[in-house]
């Protein structure tokens, strides 16, 4: 996946669709993204380079168990290549 601003977006569709609220905050992330516990909110570290924010949404998204009827086509497709990257790494 390229990192760009449309390529971040889709990622984090994928998360909307699947009922998570994403937010970009500071703080003291030891990665640029965390899962609050017990909750379906993302935070992201806001100063974060793209390439990093794409990197920590598809960790997560490769991680995350999501119910396929909650997406549409599309992005079932950028949810296994999510998946298939992260298996080849």
């Amino acid at each position: 996946m390229t990192p760009t601003q449309h390529s971040l977006e889709k990622l984090e569709n994928v998360l909307k669709s699947a009922g998570y609220k994403v937010r970009y905050e500071k703080g003291n992330f030891k990665t640029g993204a965390c899962l609050l516990l017990n909750s379906k909110i993302v935070v992201i570290n806001k100063f974060s380079n793209l390439e990093s924010k794409i990197q920590s949404i598809a960790d997560l998204l490769s991680e995350l168990e999501i119910d396929h009827q909650l997406l549409d086509e599309k992005q079932i497709a950028i949810l296994h290549q999510v998946k298939q990257t992260k298996l080849q790494l």
